[in-house]
């Protein structure tokens, strides 16, 4: 998947990536919602807003 976003160039020269804060912000954001409950066989997985 990182061919997608990458292209050779950056890939070769080893530049690292920088995201903007907004989308680091919604990652964290996101994983602090995210509940994942285990009942037996079952995983389930809840946003919580």
């Amino acid at each position: 998947m990182a061919k997608i976003y990458l292209n050779e160039s950056t890939q070769k020269s080893g530049q690292r990536m920088k995201p903007k804060r907004k989308t680091i912000d919604f990652i964290l954001n996101y994983s602090k919602a995210l509940k994942v409950i285990s009942h037996k066989n079952s995983t389930f997985e809840f946003i919580q807003n």
